[in-house]
């Protein structure tokens, strides 16, 4: 390469690195410009009835101290659990249902203690507790409800001490914490589950919607409306859609009716965000609809909620850009778009810890603190059961780009989705689209300011275009503790005049040498990945990348949404850590290494 074209190279690099990866601000004043905060909104600790009998021992007090970088409790045979990078904000969301009623099961003093079955849910043996949770679950999923288990009296002072303990957590301009509960509707054990998330504990419900109240999402934005209308501000997250069997994104309602416009516009207004990745695996797409994505195989865990592992038999209504596709064609015929859904990552611990880290995995439940748990299961599990723990993903993160680190800033975020998604790995990832970009705009040192004077950023929307094409200019910068950078995608999706669906990944940025082939295709980054020993190198890809990207078949007539894709290049599976720090085989059927990656909202063109 020609040394002055290097040392220009290494000069933008530089420039880039500075604008990506400048450090948040430390107190809670107004920001000249907006940074990357990084956490999880989707956390239980024993306050929920599965985490608690899954051998969970942390609270909500807790939780925050882990977030905050402090060692906690983590059971099962374990050591305690610690992140290595501390996180920007965090939000326990314990089950609305049976809030806090398993774990007073343990509390002699407790009524709940008498329950016919404490005994099990309490016991010693770890297996005992978790095929008691598993006959729970499946009556909870029939539609069974248990008087004893839902006393007002005693959910109300649990949720109460959670919203208490978020205030008290909570360090404007260090560390930001919300109110937040989970509303875990699971009809047929197709999961339809929301996070609900309160922007404050001011004018805060004295009790959380729970799924023993409705198992309809209507029902919920209802009841959200109400708590608008006596002064809270909130909002909720779908997650986990991979779990549905085709429910997350149906496009019939409950009844097995067409979705009405005033279904479309409650959904829109309540929930902004989506749940792209998490511990329980990867909703951006399946291969199964997204055959010519070269990666749309990460991380599936094809699994519907049953403790029995059956399988899902629907991709349609599962998976996030299906749902952006289909959500195009209700605004097409001027409904609205019920599907309009930034993204962010999130972890669903049911042990406190939001074990993002690949190299410093915990698992989901207090019993797979202990490695040897998360590889072979319990003595006595169901190999079911075992081979869908095998099948976690470390968890993701949400990122948002927000003025400082407030309850105010993020959550303002989150509502206008100028938000991002992980799986696990902290990247700094922005896009912007507009009219006007050039190819400069992409690297120059003031690229934020550019982006937003002459264009929108991720989750954002561009109206017009006749007569122009819409440009985008976009920027990723690694994880220091993770690997390099493979290549940065922009994924289209649009639907034509006839209602025809389209899909379309164009590579815009990458790492190396490489060219793409004859047919358009970019060859593979390589993979450094020692089995043996669970190592890498980053001798391949590159610590940032960037670019700017044209549409080449922009039709302004047609509605269309354009997200980035960034991904890594290969590292270690947690799996194969393992594997490795205890002697045992990687598992028969886990991949050794993947490609971590981030998924930004979209932004949509409308003509």
């Amino acid at each position: 390469m020609n040394k002055n074209l290097l040392q220009g190279k290494q000069i933008a690099s530089l420039l880039l690195l500075a604008t990506l990866t400048a450090e948040p601000v430390a107190a809670a004043t107004a920001a000249p410009e907006k940074h990357a905060y990084f956490g999880n909104v989707h956390v239980h600790t024993n306050y929920s009835f599965d985490a608690f009998t899954n051998g969970t021992l942390a609270t909500p007090a807790d939780a925050y101290a882990w977030a905050r970088g402090k060692a906690i409790p983590g059971g099962g045979g374990g050591p305690d659990l610690k992140i290595v990078t501390p996180l920007d904000f965090y939000a326990v969301s314990d089950h609305a249902e049976w809030m806090g009623m398993f774990r007073l099961m343990g509390d002699p003093n407790s009524p709940l203690s008498k329950h016919p079955m404490a005994p099990r849910i309490t016991s010693d043996d770890q297996n005992v507790a978790m095929q008691a949770f598993a006959e729970i679950l499946r009556g909870f999923s029939g539609g069974k409800s248990d008087p004893a288990l839902t006393d007002p009296k005693i959910s109300g002072e649990v949720w109460a001490d959670i919203v208490e303990t978020a205030d008290a957590s909570y360090k404007p301009g260090e560390f930001t914490t919300f109110p937040a509960f989970e509303w875990s509707s699971n009809p047929d054990m197709r999961n339809l589950h929301r996070v609900v998330v309160f922007r404050g504990s001011a004018r805060a419900p004295e009790l959380p919607f729970s799924s023993l109240d409705s198992v309809d999402p209507e029902d919920l934005w209802a009841w959200m409306d109400k708590q608008r209308a006596a002064g809270a501000t909130l909002l909720a997250i779908p997650h986990n859609g991979n779990a549905s069997d085709g429910e997350m994104f149906s496009l019939t309602d409950r009844d097995g009716k067409p979705l009405s416009d005033d279904y479309i516009a409650a959904r829109h207004k309540n929930e902004p965000l989506y749940e792209i990745t998490q511990i329980k695996g990867t909703s951006e797409t399946h291969p199964e609809l997204s055959p010519n994505d070269e990666f749309a195989g990460f991380e599936l865990w094809d699994y519907t909620l049953s403790a029995d592992a059956l399988r899902p038999t629907h991709r349609k209504g599962s998976y996030a850009r299906q749902a952006l596709l289909d959500g195009l064609g209700f605004a097409a015929d001027g409904r609205g778009n019920p599907f309009q859904y930034g993204f962010i990552g999130d972890t669903d611990t049911h042990n406190a810890a939001a074990s993002h880290e690949e190299f410093n995995y915990t698992g989901k439940f207090g019993f797979e603190n202990n490695p040897n748990h998360r590889l072979l299961g319990l003595e006595g599990q169901p190999e079911g059961q075992k081979r869908q723990v095998r099948e976690f993903s470390s968890g993701g993160l949400a990122a948002v780009w927000a003025e400082d680190n407030t309850r105010e800033a993020i959550y303002d975020a989150m509502l206008r989705r100028e938000t991002y998604g992980t799986t696990g790995p902290m990247i700094k990832l922005r896009l912007f689209g507009g009219w006007q970009f050039g190819d400069r705009d992409a690297q120059a040192a003031d690229f934020a300011e550019r982006g937003y004077t002459n264009g929108v950023p991720m989750g954002g929307s561009l109206q017009g275009g006749k007569g122009k094409t819409p440009r985008f200019i976009v920027q990723a910068a690694k994880d220091p503790r993770s690997g390099n950078l493979d290549r940065i995608q922009i994924v289209k999706g649009w639907v034509d005049a006839a209602g025809k669906q389209h899909e379309q990944i164009y590579d815009v940025a990458w790492s190396g040498e490489r060219e793409p082939g004859a047919e358009g295709v970019l060859p593979p980054v390589g993979n450094t990945v020692d089995a043996a020993k669970a190592s890498y190198s980053d001798s391949i890809g590159d610590v940032q990348l960037h670019g700017a990207w044209q549409d080449p078949d922009f039709d302004h007539t047609v509605p269309a949404f354009y997200y980035a894709r960034v991904l890594e290049i290969p590292t270690p599976r947690w799996s194969t850590r393992d594997a490795v720090a205890t002697g045992l085989p990687i598992p028969e059927g886990l991949p050794v290494s993947i490609q971590e990656r981030a998924y930004s909202s979209p932004i949509w063109y409308t003509p």
